[in-house]
This record gives structure tokens, sequence and C-alpha cells, in this order.
């Protein structure tokens, strides 16, 4: 290898394909396998090691959560796009996603209007409106409590109170693993979010608002019927 890009990009088809073999429950175990090589293969670029890794290991949860999603998203006639993509100034952007980042802006008032702090976000083609929001972290207690809050932040808007907000998670601290007595995180997902989603091969409680990953498709089902109602 030759430089810290190519670092990250064999890691990342490593990644991948430990994820085609292995399936994307075992996501945790995977990233835990490539960390070794990849501490031993990028220490000579950076100097913060262990840093270098949170940082990247952020970056590819997000894109495994989007090359999994992607086809079965199409397929069903919906898009979806990252969040960094509609964060580009709107000269930079297509047509379609400009209006799906105005159909997201939350309203501060005198202090403007804002973009949530968005991973991934589902929209329908046919309006470019957004459908859901879809943040992604390996443990809860990195972003739980501010999806929480763009989620109450969104309903309080007539124009923006349909739109969904999920969160999915490898559940690396455990959180979730107990629905009753709850965690602090647990309760603000229960309570505050549409939905949360483990990518975990380790037991835990189900309910109405936390499954496990292969129950996303059944979400993207009733957001293709959203959809379907403004082009049947």
């Amino acid at each position: 290898m030759k430089g810290k890009e190519e670092v990250k990009r064999y890691i990342k088809d490593l990644v991948a394909k430990k994820v085609r073999e292995m399936g994307i429950s075992s996501l945790s175990l995977i990233l835990q396998e490539v960390k070794r090589e990849y501490e031993t293969a990028i220490k000579d670029y950076v100097r913060d090691v262990e840093q270098s890794w949170k940082a990247f290991k952020g970056n590819l949860l997000e894109e495994v959560i989007l090359d999994v999603l992607k086809e079965l998203v199409e397929q069903l006639g919906l898009k979806i796009a990252k969040g960094g993509d509609i964060e580009k100034r709107e000269e930079l952007l297509e047509n379609c996603l400009c209006r799906v980042k105005r159909s997201v802006l939350v309203d501060y008032g005198e202090f403007g209007m804002h973009l949530p702090d968005i991973d991934l976000v589902i929209y329908c083609p046919y309006n470019c409106q957004a459908l859901a929001i879809i943040s992604s972290k390996a443990t809860l207690r990195e972003r739980i409590a501010q999806t929480g809050y763009w989620k109450l932040k969104l309903s309080s808007s007539p124009i923006t109170k349909n739109i969904k907000v999920f969160f999915i998670t490898l559940d690396e601290d455990g959180d979730f693993r107990v629905k009753s007595p709850a965690k602090k995180g647990r309760a603000i997902a229960e309570v505050d979010t549409d939905g949360v989603f483990l990518i975990t091969s380790s037991n835990f409680e189900e309910s109405q608002k936390v499954k496990g990953i292969e129950y996303f498709e059944r979400v993207l089902k009733e957001l293709t019927k959203l959809c379907q109602r403004i082009h049947p």
C-alpha cells in the first residue's frame, strides 16, 4: 500500500467483502477484525491511530448501511442520498436534491433555516420530498439525543411533521438489550424517534420501536405507499 487513502480504500473493500460473506448482522465483529489491520497499515500516516479509526469507522458505517439499503430502496421506487450530498450549496445540487434539501429545513425564525443532522435521507423521486432521515452510529450515546431533538423540531412544523426520523446502530454498548428498566438512551429512542434498528447478532428485547435491521424493509414499504399516493 502506498498511502493513507489506499489504506482506507483497501479496508472499505475488505469490509464490503466480509459483509457479503457473513451478513450485515456480523458488522461489529467484522469491524473488530479489520481494526487491527487498519491500525497497523495507517500508523505511518497519522499521529493518533485510535482517533483516525473512530472517524474512519463512522464514515464506513454510513457507507455500509447505504450499500445495504440502496438496492432495496430503489427496487421499491424510492431514492436515498447521503446527508453530505444535500449539505452542499444549492447551486451545486441537481434540481431534485435541492428540493429534498428544502423539504427538511428547520425554521429557527430570525436565526434562519437549518438542516437537521442527517447521515442518510430517503425521498420520493416524483416530488423530491424527504420521507425519512436516518442517523447511524456504532453506539447509542453518540447521537440518540440529537436524533430525538430533530424529530421534535420536524414535528413542530406542518411542512416537515410527516418526515420519519430513524436511528440505525450497532449498539456496541448494549443500551438496547433490555426494554425495562430502560436506559436513558433507549427511553429517548422509544419516545422521541420513529424507530431504531439494530445491526447486531446479540440478543435484545424488541418493541414496537426497536427492531433488528431486517425489519427495515417493512418501513421502506410503508414509505413507498406514501410516495405512490403522489404518483400512483
